[in-house]
């Protein structure tokens, strides 16, 4: 640790700095404006009161990251733990614009057909892997370890020597180009 740089923190700064890529992270995970804002707030909130745990190994933004994805999956947990019963989000509308949630054990059962579901989901799916395999090699790869295998995003920089920001140009041209592509192959048969 002696030649590398030991990393300070700056509270003062945060919400210039990081307010808005916090706040960017948060509304992806949980589709919620005003619940992404209180997560960043609460993220300030814990960093100020942890300051004294931070070891400076690591930057000022990941820190704060790891703390946000604390909250989240607190988040999550305290919403899933309800009477012990999973929430689910279910579309039960065409036009995609009613969406409720749902205990787990109430979810309306299926309506059958379940034969052809599976063979469309069959359909689905090759024509979403030849879509993805369509896509040029670096979309491909970095779409690949972000959305599917999970891999967190300075793992695949630091592994492929890009930017975070052009990581997620990458992700956002795959996922226009897959959109493009499910479209004209799967969803206009």
């Amino acid at each position: 640790m002696s030649n590398s740089k030991k990393h300070t923190l700056e509270p003062n700064k945060w919400v210039g700095l990081y307010a808005e890529y916090l706040f960017n992270y948060a509304i992806i995970r949980v589709d919620d404006h005003d619940l992404a804002k209180d997560l960043v707030q609460e993220t300030f909130y814990s960093g100020l009161k942890g300051m004294a745990n931070f070891r400076g190994q690591a930057s000022e933004r990941t820190w704060l990251i790891s703390i946000l994805k604390r909250k989240i999956i607190d988040h999550y947990r305290k919403i899933n733990s309800i009477k012990g019963k999973k929430e689910v989000r279910v579309n039960f509308y065409a036009d995609g614009d009613n969406k409720g949630s749902w205990l787990e054990e109430r979810v309306p059962e299926s309506w059958g057909n379940s034969a052809e579901k599976n063979i469309e989901n069959q359909e689905l799916k090759l024509a979403l892997d030849n879509c993805i395999e369509n896509l040029p090699e670096k979309f491909r790869i970095v779409f690949l370890l972000k959305t599917v295998q999970s891999y967190e995003t300075e793992e695949i920089c630091n592994e492929l020597d890009i930017t975070a920001s052009n990581l997620w140009v990458i992700i956002h041209r795959a996922r226009q180009q897959l959109r493009r592509c499910l479209e004209d192959n799967w969803f206009k048969k």
